[in-house]
This record gives C-alpha cells, structure tokens and sequence, in this order.
C-alpha cells in the first residue's frame, strides 16, 4: 500500500491521499477576476488525480495585489467570476478546493515574470504605491512603500476577514493564508521588512502580532467547520532574517488559535537570500515543524519524482507533499505516481480507455470504484 495515496483528515477536510497541486499565480486575471484562462487551468488541474487543489494568491484588496493582472476576490465581479469557474471545476471533479489568501505589500505593482517581474513605479501604467509594515523597498532602485499606520492596518485585517467571507459563500473547502514569500505577513514577521517601533515591531511577540491578528479575522469570518491553515517561509536564508526559531514560535501560536496545518515553503523576503537549492531542500523544515509542533504539514519544494514524494511520507517527515512547477510540466503526476506505486487514482471517465494495459486497475471513479 502506498503511503502517498492514503487518505489524509485536516480538521474535518478529508483528503482521498496525499498529493496537493500548490498555488501558482497565473497573472492572467482581469481587473482582479477570473477570466477563461482560469477555466482551463483549473480544470486542467482539477482532473490531475490529486486530493487537493489550492488556487493561486488571491489578493484580498486591489492594492494587495502583485501585479494588475493578479486573481483578486475584493469586490463582487472578483466573486462572479471565481464562481463561474469553480462551478465547472466541480461540475467535473471531485477534488477538494482551498484557496490562499494574500497581500503582497511591498511587493505589489510588479510585472509579471515573463515581462522582467520587477517592480512598476506608482506613476506609471497599472502601477501605485505598495503597502508595508515599513518604508522600506523590497530591492534597490524600488520605490519605498507606505508605512501602515493604524487605519491601515484596520483595513488591512478587514479586507482578509471581508475576503474569506467571500470565499465562504463560494464554497472553498479550506482557507491558506499567505504568510511566506516576502508578502505582506511575513514582512511583518521579518526583521529584514519590520523596523517599526510600534507594538507591530521589534520583538518576536510584537512582529507576529499582526499576522497572528490576521489569522483571528481570516479564522472567525470562515465556517468553523472548515481548516484554515498558513503558509510559512521558515526562513529568509538572510543572516539577521526571520529563521526557524521564530518560525517555531510562530507555528505554536497559531495552533493555539485554531490553524488546520503549515505549509511550510521558504524564503522571498531579500534579493540577499542564499538558497541551497536541491531536490526536496525545504522538506527539513516541514519535518522540524511536524514532530515540534504537531499540525499536519505540507512539505513543498523541488518535489519532483513519485518514489522521492513516496519516501517524505512514509519516513513521516511531512503529511503531505505539494507540487507546483512539476505539476504544471506533468498535469497528469499523480496518475503516473500511482501506476509506479501500484496504487488507484480518480480520473474521469473520459480517460478511463487510455490506461495502460500493465495498469489496468489504475484508475477509480470516485462514484462508483475501481474500473
């Protein structure tokens, strides 16, 4: 039996196994909306075989977002259109449906990676002024952001909570909130981000009290009966950043207050980093945070093969693994997982002829069983 392809409980969120298809910002959207390459995205996606679909940041106010093409759900178009494609995601896949929650503060107004990603200056088309705990800009040659002063970060709580209602009524199985990357939460959590001298600044207890504060908005305006969860950077890879120590620190608060489970990434918050980067090099940090803590964690990073995922498992260095890149390149990975492990995959009915002949008991139709 293959480990992977357990069933996985996070709160009350059941998880047919253990394959989740990370967020991954499309920078396709209009005016913050879901557009028809959402549609065919996340249908593509949602037919992959894995448990768990986590749409991309999706910003919780227009300034919050990365670039002016960034899915967004602040404002009623925002929620039509997300609610048009979700409805044909559902209408074809049984997968679970979580969607992350993002500010991107100080490194909003940026273009998309295809066009350079650097930051577009506030007087310039599709650009303004970014947000931050501090006036300090993400990279030289930026334009400094704004400092959040109190009826800022009023707003900013309000927008999260107005957000996951939103959400809510869409029907998304779970909640993400984005506080990795060098967006929004984790520059407050980042020493590198956050000089204010205010009770949002200096100590470790001050730094995460606004993320911990919007964590509270995001968990009381979502159904109690579905997970809300973080994404965490566990480090800054930057002498003097965020580190694992305050990651720790981090992760028991927010357990106190009702978070499902960690997604555990790294880095974003310098151009400095250093990044030993290397085929499952985070997944350190998912096991540290799993056996210290005890929340279900998500391991994510250069997970690329089906034995390697396999072995994160069953070693129990995390509880599940999630896939980005490696999943856009191979839409299908779980099926091709499956048929290595010697496990079943839901797939459509559509597709069932295309099993191969070596693997003829490799797919199950979430209805009726195997086929």
């Amino acid at each position: 039996m293959s480990r992977l392809f357990e069933p996985l409980q996070i709160g009350a969120l059941h998880l047919a196994n253990r394959i989740v298809v990370a967020p991954m910002c499309q920078y396709s959207a209009q005016g913050g909306t879901a557009a028809d390459w959402h549609l065919m995205h996340l249908g593509h996606l949602a037919l992959s075989g894995a448990a768990l679909l986590v749409l991309e940041a999706t910003a919780v106010s227009a300034e919050g977002r990365i670039s002016a093409a960034d899915l967004g759900l602040y404002d009623d178009a925002n929620e039509a259109g997300l609610a048009r494609v979700l409805a044909a995601v559902r209408g074809h896949s049984p997968i679970k449906l979580a969607m992350q929650l993002a500010h991107a503060g100080r490194k909003a107004s940026s273009r998309a990676p295809w066009q350079g990603g650097g930051q577009i200056q506030p007087d310039e088309p599709d650009g303004w002024r970014a947000l931050a705990p501090s006036a300090l800009p993400h990279a030289t040659g930026e334009a400094a952001p704004l400092a959040l002063d109190a009826q800022g970060l009023q707003k900013v709580r309000d927008d999260f909570a107005a957000s996951a209602r939103r959400a809510a009524r869409l029907g998304l199985d779970a909640l993400e909130v984005h506080a990795a990357h060098g967006y929004l939460l984790h520059q407050f959590l980042s020493p590198l981000a956050n000089q204010r001298r205010d009770a949002y600044g200096g100590s470790l207890e001050n730094r995460m009290r606004f993320p911990l504060e919007v964590f509270d908005a995001v968990r009381n305006a979502f159904p109690s009966q579905r997970p809300v969860w973080v994404r965490v950077s566990a480090t800054d890879w930057v002498a003097g950043g965020w580190d694992m120590a305050g990651t720790l620190a981090f992760a028991q608060a927010l357990k106190a207050r009702g978070c499902a489970a960690l997604h555990v990434s790294s880095g974003g918050v310098s151009p400095l980093q250093q990044i030993p980067v290397a085929p499952g090099y985070q997944v350190g940090f998912a096991q540290r945070l799993k056996d210290e803590v005890g929340l279900p964690t998500i391991a994510v990073g250069l997970i690329t093969q089906p034995e390697q995922a396999e072995a994160i498992i069953a070693e129990g260095r995390a509880d599940a693994v999630a896939l980005a890149r490696a999943m856009l390149y191979e839409p299908r990975w779980p099926w091709h997982a499956a048929a290595r492990l010697g496990a079943q995959v839901t797939a459509p009915p559509q597709y069932w002829r295309c099993q191969p002949r070596e693997h003829q008991k490799l797919f199950v139709d979430a209805a009726f069983g195997a086929r």
